[in-house]
């Protein structure tokens, strides 16, 4: 088993009265976990963020929805990183999850996949 770090960003999105806005509050979490190589580690990554989605009610009875909008990036670990190491980074963008075709590099771009040694079959 190789360890991984994943990258993943997710968008506070709020309902008022059917509008969305534009502006929106975002989550970079990194996650690290163990898997059998970096295609495991992607599909491992892609899961655990769909399964962090969720929707709450806020102070003014609006709804907030809590949604995965993909991968930054997938790193494989060596010994530069220590077990119990991990950090996030939360800022605001515009239109995160319209915008993903820019923000979301696609899978064989991510650096485990890039660097990693070649799939057969």
């Amino acid at each position: 088993m190789h360890r991984y770090a994943a990258k993943l960003l997710f968008q506070f999105r709020v309902d008022v009265n059917g509008d969305p806005g534009k502006r929106r509050l975002c989550e970079e979490r990194i996650v690290v976990f163990e898997a059998k190589d970096a295609h495991a580690a992607l599909k491992k990554s892609q899961r655990r963020g769909k399964h962090a989605e969720h929707s709450y009610s806020n102070d003014e009875g609006n709804t907030v929805y809590f949604e995965f909008i993909g991968i930054l990036d997938l790193l494989e670990l060596g010994i530069e990183c220590d077990e119990d190491e991990v950090w996030y980074d939360i800022r605001e963008r515009m239109l995160p999850m319209e915008s993903r075709e820019k923000l979301i590099p696609p899978d064989h771009e991510l650096n485990a996949i890039r660097n990693g040694p070649k799939r057969r079959g």
